[in-house]
């Protein structure tokens, strides 16, 4: 009798026994989610690693990478490589660093030039 029962449940799941109609569930709506724009946490990292490539001395740290570390947003990263050169007459550093956060682990190539005030201004910052 045991066996019967448990043959017959698994066949009623898909049988309609109470004569229903069956409906639609339109109370719930689904779509994508958009890309948020940058944010300020994306921003302050930016300036982070923007401060942590242009106050590198490049002549002493040779190959070695500069860690980095944002307490705002708990964020930090390695830039791996700094490379200076003149760009349009501008002095530029380029340069590849990782970002840690709580989005995950990311790359970026990035590049930061000299302003006619002195000011590093960071021109490039492109996700890998």
């Amino acid at each position: 009798m045991a066996a019967v029962g448990f043959s017959l449940a698994g066949c009623t799941s898909s049988m309609d026994l109470f004569g229903g109609v069956k409906r639609v569930d339109r109370s719930i709506a689904t779509g994508t989610v958009p890309v948020p724009a940058s944010s300020g946490v994306t921003l302050s990292d930016e300036t982070t690693v923007r401060n942590a490539v242009t106050s590198a001395d490049l002549a002493r740290l040779g190959s070695s990478s500069v860690p980095w570390a944002n307490t705002a947003t708990g964020s930090a990263g390695v830039v791996s490589s700094i490379r200076e050169a003149r760009n349009d007459g501008h002095v530029c550093r380029y340069f590849t660093t990782t970002r840690h956060s709580y989005e995950g682990i990311a790359r970026f190539n990035g590049q930061a030039c000299l302003t006619g005030t002195g000011d590093w201004l960071l021109t490039a910052f492109d996700r890998l």
